[in-house]
């Protein structure tokens, strides 16, 4: 697969197991179904592309969604197409004038050469195992297992991702349950086990509840 050229479009189907997921979910648990109830038409949809929901994710770290989407907006309205031949070769000051630290502006040029120099493969990736491909991602500067699992579920659309670092989740979990935020992760993967083999559901339905747009990368 060339990631020079490819086009980026999205997926607007439901993944397979959403509405399925759905219905489990809100059996197994009232007070987050009645966030799914909230939000009947909304559902995860994918880029299909591995550079920009990585890139996207880069973007989006340790800051809100709104700060990430006010960035990303610039970034894509000074590069017109997110891929890795664009990012490489634009300007540190270009990148910079987007609104991106000099760590992430770091970060993203060596994602683009990762894919460049094919160290990053994603079409071989289909029979992995999440915690293999994790593993896989962590491997280039900047990438570190809350980038990764925002892959698995934005792009892969891996159904059984708990991203436990996300302060988002965090939050969304204690306005759920009327609990003091921040809860423990502890504690929070404790209760994620209700939730299992659903959990990236879960989690998107938690971000759902706390931001005016879906969260998408």
């Amino acid at each position: 697969m060339d990631y020079m050229t490819i086009k980026i479009f999205y997926i607007m189907n439901k993944p397979e197991y959403w509405d399925k997921a759905k219905k489990a979910l809100i059996k197994k648990d009232k007070k987050l179904g009645n966030i799914i109830s909230n939000y009947p038409r909304d559902f995860l949809y994918s880029k299909s592309d591995p550079f920009y929901t990585l890139s996207r994710s880069i973007v989006g770290q340790q800051i809100s969604v709104k700060a990430a989407q006010a960035v990303w907006n610039k970034l894509e309205q000074k590069v017109k197409i997110i891929n890795p031949k664009k990012i490489n070769d634009l300007h540190f000051m270009s990148l910079k004038s987007c609104g991106l630290s000099r760590q992430k502006i770091a970060y993203l040029k060596s994602l683009s050469k990762a894919f460049i120099n094919y160290e990053i493969d994603p079409a071989k990736w289909t029979g992995f195992s999440d915690e293999k491909i994790i593993s896989e991602l962590t491997k280039v500067k900047g990438i570190g297992r809350w980038t990764a699992e925002m892959f698995l579920i934005f792009n892969l659309c891996r159904p059984d991702i708990f991203p436990v670092d996300d302060i988002g989740l965090l939050k969304g979990i204690s306005n759920c349950y009327n609990i003091d935020h921040p809860i423990s992760k502890e504690y929070a993967m404790e209760l994620s086990n209700k939730w299992k083999p659903w959990r990236s559901v879960a989690t998107w339905y938690f971000w759902r509840s706390l931001d005016p747009i879906p969260v998408e990368y």
